[in-house]
């Protein structure tokens, strides 16, 4: 075997054209549906943007490939995709911040977001774009369509915290009003 033939063997963990090409699709699929939840996140001015949900789902859909490509049975594969939970919801918690004087927590939406953009890249790396695409469509409504919600069950002190109270230009303009109305008051 010579040189060349070996380097090949040892790089060449496709065989086929259409097995490539298939784990290029889930890849791009999962990197494609992460950028679309972050572009919201990130469009909103939260921490974890656009990079970050790309990056995640990207990862969760390589760990899933690569478990498939080893020959790991489904039992297994379960073992895989708790893992790459466990890990985002540890990620996650660096995302979560109690802000002791304001008796508020931030970052419960950008957690739960990263954890979310974890299955859509899972979804996406075993095959099931459908439900990937699914997935991320719902989360996006939930994201944008439901910001008011919260101040309407009385979740939110104030309409313009349509999130999870992370710092946003008019919370902050708001609690200042506030605190002035009730300090003059």
């Amino acid at each position: 075997m010579s040189w060349w033939q070996a380097l090949v063997h040892d790089f060449s963990d496709l065989q086929e054209f259409a097995q490539a090409l298939q784990m290029g699709v889930r890849l791009l699929v999962a990197a494609i549906l992460g950028g679309v939840l972050g572009f919201e996140r990130q469009r909103s001015g939260k921490a974890a943007g656009l990079r970050t949900h790309m990056l995640v789902a990207l990862g969760a859909a390589l760990f899933v490939l690569i478990a498939q490509q080893v020959g790991t049975s489904m039992s297994d594969m379960s073992r895989v995709i708790q893992g790459i939970a466990t890990g985002i919801g540890f990620i996650g918690g660096g995302a979560i911040l109690k802000q002791a004087d304001q008796h508020e927590i931030k970052g419960l939406t950008t957690a739960a977001g990263l954890w979310l953009t974890a299955a859509v890249g899972v979804a996406a790396g075993i095959g099931r774009e459908a439900t990937a695409i699914l997935g991320t469509v719902l989360a996006l409504i939930i994201l944008s369509s439901l910001q008011g919600v919260s101040h309407v069950l009385g979740d939110s002190p104030d309409p313009s915290n349509h999130d999870d109270g992370e710092a946003h230009p008019t919370n902050q303009k708001t609690r200042r009003r506030r605190r002035r109305k009730s300090s003059s008051a």
